[in-house]
């Protein structure tokens, strides 16, 4: 079980790295599970983890204060409506699509106002 955990927690994490560059997949939600299994097979990848200059602090700030920085919000909102956008204007040409687009990107944004903003802009 030992060895599922770990190779869950290093796809989860894969996932979540993709998830910065990708706007529709979330970053934190993988960072976090990948750092619950990290904790239950690997005390030496979950201390990697939450050590690792970039990616600690996301998983750090979230647990600490259940809060996302506001320069992250401001990025990750702007990157998702920018490929929202793009989509609906240049790849989907049916309502249907277009509408479901529109529907996940105002959820998403929704979703990703609801938590507080943190006053941490990053740890060092």
């Amino acid at each position: 079980m030992k060895y599922i955990c770990l190779v869950l927690g290093f796809l989860f994490l894969a996932c979540g790295v993709i998830g910065i560059f990708v706007p529709l997949l979330p970053t934190t939600p993988f960072l976090l599970l990948s750092a619950a299994l990290f904790f239950r097979s690997s005390p030496r990848a979950y201390d990697w983890l939450l050590s690792h200059r970039y990616l600690g602090p996301y998983i750090r700030n979230f647990r600490e204060e259940r809060a996302i920085p506001l320069h992250v919000k401001v990025i990750a909102i702007t990157l998702l409506w920018l490929t929202s956008l793009h989509c609906f204007f240049m790849l989907l040409e049916h309502w249907l699509l277009k509408a479901l687009i529109g529907a996940v990107a105002i959820g998403v944004t929704l979703y990703l106002l609801s938590f507080k903003t943190s006053s941490k802009r990053r740890d060092k």
